[in-house]
């Protein structure tokens, strides 16, 4: 199976680019409710992910020091780990090793430039219709 079969392309991710300051990026992740993003650079190559709790750690040892957070580009901040890419033409036994461990997966052209996400709840949405077609998955 072809894992693009899950993308969720970039037109329709919220991500945070290289250049942003931790107030741009505060602001995003707040009006889209995510707990982590992608991070690209201005190539739009995927260079991590963002997370809330990247985001308070920055925060406090920056408090110490009164930064504007308008004035701090989002690169300043120290990230914990990111999640794993997949180039777009990889197994579905990659796609599936990385979705157990990450809430979505970062899908990479053959140039390693950012084209979309796979999420965990897509593959497990799939898995369930294939596994029971007319119960669980309709709940889902």
């Amino acid at each position: 199976m072809n894992i693009l079969f899950f993308l969720t392309p970039k037109s329709e991710v919220a991500y945070i680019n290289c250049d942003d300051t931790l107030s741009e990026a505060l602001e995003k992740m707040e009006s889209h409710h995510y707990a982590a993003v992608p991070l690209l650079n201005h190539q739009g190559k995927y260079m991590g992910t963002l997370t809330e709790g990247d985001l308070l750690w920055g925060l406090k040892s920056l408090y110490d020091s009164q930064k504007d957070t308008r004035r701090i580009r989002i690169t300043e901040i120290p990230r914990r780990q990111d999640n794993q890419p997949v180039l777009a033409d990889a197994a579905m036994e990659d796609l599936l090793e990385k979705v157990i461990n990450q809430n979505f997966v970062p899908v990479l052209d053959d140039h390693r430039c950012f084209i979309g996400i796979i999420t965990r709840k897509d593959v497990i949405r799939y898995l369930c219709k294939k596994q029971q077609p007319y119960t669980l998955a309709e709940k889902l």
